[in-house]
C-alpha cells in the first residue's frame, strides 16, 4: 500500500516539474509521504 503511495506521489512530482501543476503542493505531499515512509521503516 504504501509502495503504491509512494509510486504515485513521484509520479506527480515528475509531471509536476514537466507541466508545472500545482506548484508547491506536490513537493509538500512529497516530503510528507517520506517522512511516513521513513517512520514506518524506523518502527519495524
Amino acid at each position: 500500500m504504501i509502495w503504491t503511495i509512494i509510486g504515485i506521489l513521484l509520479l506527480a512530482w515528475i509531471i509536476g516539474f514537466l507541466f508545472e501543476v500545482a506548484g508547491g503542493l506536490i513537493h509538500i505531499l512529497l516530503v510528507i509521504a517520506l517522512v511516513v515512509f521513513i517512520a514506518k521503516m524506523i518502527r519495524n
